[in-house]
C-alpha cells in the first residue's frame, strides 16, 4: 500500500527526553516552549479511514476515520511514549542523581 501523506507536526512538551537512543529536544527553556517535529507517514486502510506511523518513535502510531484524526492520535501515542519512558527512567535512581537539560541543534 502506498503512503498517502507525509507530514510533519509538533508536540509540545516540558523537558528533553530520551527514548531508543534518541534526544526529543521538547523541553522549557527560559519559560519558553520548545518543540519537536516529527513524521507522520499516513496510509488509507481498505475498510475505511487512515492509519499513522512515525518512523522516528518504534511503536508510535495511531488511526482515524480522518487524516486530521490519525494525526492527532499519532500525536497523543507519542506524548504517552516519551511519558512512559521518562517515568521507567525516573524510577528508580537515586537522590542524589544529577538531572540537567541538555540542549541540541
Amino acid at each position: 500500500m502506498d503512503f498517502i501523506e507525509q507530514s510533519s507536526f509538533y508536540i509540545f512538551q516540558k523537558e528533553a527526553i530520551a527514548y531508543n537512543g534518541l534526544l526529543a529536544p521538547v523541553y522549557s527553556r527560559k519559560g519558553k516552549i520548545m518543540k519537536s517535529e516529527f513524521t507522520a507517514i499516513i496510509e488509507p486502510v481498505p475498510e475505511g479511514g487512515y492509519w499513522a506511523q512515525c518512523p522516528e518513535i518504534p511503536g508510535a502510531n495511531g488511526q482515524g476515520e480522518t487524516i486530521e484524526e490519525a494525526k492527532n492520535n499519532l500525536r497523543e501515542a507519542i506524548e504517552l511514549i516519551f511519558e512512559d519512558r521518562r517515568a521507567d527512567m525516573l524510577r528508580g535512581l537515586p537522590e542524589d542523581a544529577i538531572r540537567e537539560t541538555v540542549s541540541i541543534g
